[in-house]
């Protein structure tokens, strides 16, 4: 079959790519819709891959102006010359733009959803109630999406979590450990703390002031935990998403104390994992986010009630606490701190692994979404 894939990303989304391997690993021919540009690293890794990769028409910019229906009939023009056997997007202004330029087009639309934040927006909710309809499946990028899009009465539902390459996320060895540590300038005695996450400024319609990822939650409880306990290091890895992430970032760095350590992103986050003894995901909404990276290298997790977090772990890996609790999560460090001191993390390490394994792992994700995308060409 032929498939056209669109996401309003050249630069992000890089987990489509197991899912487009594995479409061509059956015989399945791929062509990606992406915004208009030259750079960014989706783009330059499909064509690595081979994958045709088409200029979208459409700017994926929704605003009242006569160029936003110019932009949806070309981009309707460019899917039909394409003439696929089935339409996969993700990210909302994705599957707005499909939806809008498939109205009254037979081909079967599969939208997989990255993540539930459009939908904590009761507008966007209302909104999404009456045009989920037009998607022949949406596949919830974990059962809490699912679960929000069932609620919502979409005509088919499916959970797929976008997983996590076990094979190259894996527990460190002792050597690269100590290397990592010693990156950091500390040593086998100090317990770290690790969040990685891009820093995305406040939206609009959602959490109004607030950055969605939980840094400033981190912070307060961080200072809290760090007052008796010197021996304790924070790593922050990630950098502003964009411009204006950046100067959100720069707020928050006003309240970084001497035991927090904050880099910008980096390529390779493996060497921040491999370091840290737990991994932290405060967020205020998310998917599975970074907790499958950490799980995956063995690296314990204390993530937020938020969204699919707590699918990640289970009493015996891991703590889920209450989002935006800074007492909670204050209270999580110091059950993982009082663990490292025992010497018992190291057991939650490895079954964090085994469990992130045995339910998260890429290929086996990337094989249910292609079955997906089989099934709904030939209803």
């Amino acid at each position: 079959m032929r498939v056209a894939m669109v996401i309003k990303t050249d630069e992000g989304g890089r987990w489509t790519l197991p899912h487009l391997d594995a479409l061509r690993e059956r015989g399945h021919e791929v062509v990606a819709v992406l915004p208009p540009g030259n750079e960014g690293r989706l783009r330059k890794a499909l064509h690595d891959r081979g994958v045709e990769v088409v200029q979208s028409a459409f700017d994926f910019r929704f605003r009242p102006r006569p160029s936003t229906l110019r932009g949806l009939v070309g981009l309707r023009r460019q899917l039909q010359s394409i003439d696929p056997d089935v339409l996969h997007y993700h990210l909302y202004a994705s599957a707005l733009a499909c939806r809008f330029a498939g109205l009254g087009w037979r081909v079967p639309k599969v939208h997989m959803v990255a993540g539930p934040l459009f939908l904590e927006s009761p507008l966007i909710r209302a909104v999404e109630r009456v045009l989920c309809r037009l998607d022949t499946v949406v596949i919830g990028g974990s059962e809490h999406t699912e679960a929000r899009y069932r609620q919502l009465k979409a005509p088919r539902t499916t959970a797929i979590p976008y997983g996590v390459d076990v094979e190259r996320f894996s527990p460190p060895s002792p050597a690269y450990r100590a290397a990592c540590r010693a990156a950091l300038g500390v040593g086998e005695d100090t317990f770290v703390a690790c969040m990685v996450a891009y820093v995305y400024p406040p939206k609009r319609l959602t959490h109004r002031g607030r950055g969605i990822k939980g840094h400033d939650v981190l912070l307060k409880a961080w200072r809290e935990f760090e007052r008796d306990r010197p021996d304790a290091r924070l790593v922050l890895l990630g950098g502003g998403f964009d411009a204006a992430g950046e100067e959100y970032k720069r707020r928050l760095e006003r309240h970084k104390t001497a035991t927090v350590d904050w880099y910008d992103s980096v390529l390779d986050v493996r060497d921040c994992y491999a370091a840290a003894d737990v991994s932290v995901s405060p967020s205020l909404s998310e998917n599975h986010g970074a907790a499958l990276e950490a799980g995956a290298m063995g690296v314990p997790n204390i993530v937020s009630d938020a969204g699919a977090l707590p699918e990640t772990v289970d009493p015996s890996t891991g703590w889920v606490v209450p989002r935006d609790d800074v007492a909670a999560l204050t209270a999580a460090l110091r059950a993982a701190y009082a663990e490292f001191r025992a010497g018992t993390l190291t057991a939650r390490a490895a079954r964090s692994r085994t469990r992130t394994v045995a339910r998260f792992a890429q290929g086996p994700a990337a094989g249910a979404v292609a079955d997906v995308l089989e099934r709904a060409v030939l209803r």
